[in-house]
């Protein structure tokens, strides 16, 4: 069973930083595409970053590209986005989300698992 547990979200203001973390199974972390998407109120979800622990591949929204950082413990099989620089515009709920990788990790194709969400909301 792959579970996904996130944690960190809350406020922060526009230029600060806010790390998101998301612990999985072994199982999950070593196999699995895992990666966050986001969801505003009115807004469709969108994928904010993706990889492929396994080979570090990764893939970032162009709104976020150059701001946020996926990265990966090992040791604690836990996912993480680093937000630095966060705007207005990034207040959302944040899923962690994963899938097998077969046919690829992008974050257009269809992800099976999602966490619970936890919400992040950037003041100006």
């Amino acid at each position: 069973q792959v579970q996904l547990v996130e944690s960190g979200g809350g406020s922060v203001q526009a230029g600060g930083s806010l790390t998101l973390s998301c612990a999985a199974s072994e199982y999950t972390y070593s196999s699995y595409c895992m990666g966050w998407f986001r969801q505003a109120p009115g807004k469709e979800r969108e994928g904010v970053a993706t990889i492929y622990t396994r080979h570090s591949f990764t893939y970032y929204a162009d709104s976020v590209k150059g701001r946020f950082t996926i990265s990966q413990d090992n040791a604690k099989n836990t996912l993480y986005l680093q937000m630095n620089s966060p705007k207005p515009e990034d207040t959302a709920m944040y899923y962690c989300v994963a899938k097998t990788p077969y046919g690829g990790c992008a974050p257009e194709l269809e992800w099976s698992h999602w966490g619970q969400g936890t919400q992040v909301t950037v003041s100006s």
